[in-house]
């Protein structure tokens, strides 16, 4: 018997207990409500940053079978199962399966919007480009406004040079802010932490996305002073490449999410973004969420070193994206 079903029972009889004599229907209704409410409010949360949004500590991320346009069906579902499971937070961009995320995500939004912070990005550093793209997004998403609009994947100085000059994206990014059309402004990116370092330290953007996984100390570590100095300007930190798109998994190295994902729980992010591809690994990590208790020193020692070996398949988008 799954979690559920046993929470449903559960539920069920207490409402019967506490509630007087109300038909089969009214019942049954009633439990499948109240066992909503206990599911999401289990999931564990942190603060992201100064904006003060409660966050679940798992969050959603748009890629896998969540971008595939050809499977709406599928992804509707994962996105309706997240929120039910307590996810509040998604992620998307409109390179992901080329705007297929932005538009299956805006599936669920048409009515469930009120549900989830949402967060997009523009990978144009343009001011013009920037507030095209942002339309695009608000069509397929199906909402009026972005919690968070982020400056996608910066890799080198010219991104940053670009996105912060006075025809940037970051202008169109505080037009739209006054505008009242995104509440957040933040950057990301998995290529150098030096880039982002410079990022974080000339403009006061909110969060910040950046890659953390068991093999990141290896090489070019986004760990140590980004993710110090992110900490120190109180930024939203959400952690992305947990698995390094599974290539973190070996017989002799990391062996399951739950270490992968503890890992990344024990340093101060306030969540982590992952890629879904069925229902299962949906529930699976919600559920290591849920049962979280900071690793050790020795812990987190212990995986790195098991990554060691393989430290360029854990930092591979560091090397080739």
């Amino acid at each position: 018997m799954n979690e559920d079903r046993r929470l449903f029972i559960k539920t069920t009889a207490a409402t019967a207990a506490g509630i007087g004599v109300l038909s089969q229907t009214q019942l049954v209704h009633t439990a499948r409500a109240m066992t909503a409410k206990v599911l999401k409010e289990s999931m564990p949360k942190r603060t992201l940053g100064k904006t003060g949004f409660n966050v679940g500590m798992f969050s959603l991320g748009g890629e896998a079978t969540v971008e595939q346009r050809s499977r709406q069906q599928d992804a509707a579902e994962i996105i309706n199962r997240a929120i039910d499971l307590g996810v509040n937070y998604i992620d998307t961009s409109p390179t992901y399966g080329g705007g297929g995320s932005e538009s299956n995500i805006g599936t669920v939004m048409k009515n469930r919007r009120d549900e989830v912070f949402l967060a997009t990005k523009t990978h144009d550093r343009s001011y013009d480009g920037t507030l095209r793209l942002f339309e695009q997004s608000l069509k397929r998403l199906q909402t009026d406004h972005i919690d968070l609009y982020q400056i996608h994947n910066v890799r080198v100085n010219d991104d940053i040079t670009g996105a912060l000059s006075r025809n940037g994206a970051v202008r169109a990014i505080e037009r739209l802010r006054d505008e009242g059309a995104i509440r957040y402004i933040g950057i990301t990116g998995h290529r150098d932490p030096d880039v982002l370092l410079r990022g974080i330290s000339e403009y006061n953007f909110d969060t910040l996305l950046l890659t953390l996984n068991a093999g990141d100390i290896h090489y070019k570590p986004f760990q140590k002073e980004l993710l110090r100095t992110a900490v120190e300007k109180e930024m939203g930190i959400i952690a992305m490449k947990v698995s390094a798109l599974g290539r973190i998994f070996r017989d002799d190295g990391i062996t399951s999410m739950a270490d992968a994902l503890g890992y990344v729980y024990s340093f101060p992010v306030s969540t982590s973004i992952v890629g879904i591809s069925t229902i299962e690994e949906l529930e699976e990590n919600v559920q290591i969420a849920r049962e979280f208790s900071e690793f050790s020193g020795d812990k987190l020692a212990r995986l790195e070193s098991l990554t060691e070996p393989y430290y360029r398949d854990a930092n591979f988008f560091k090397l080739h994206w």
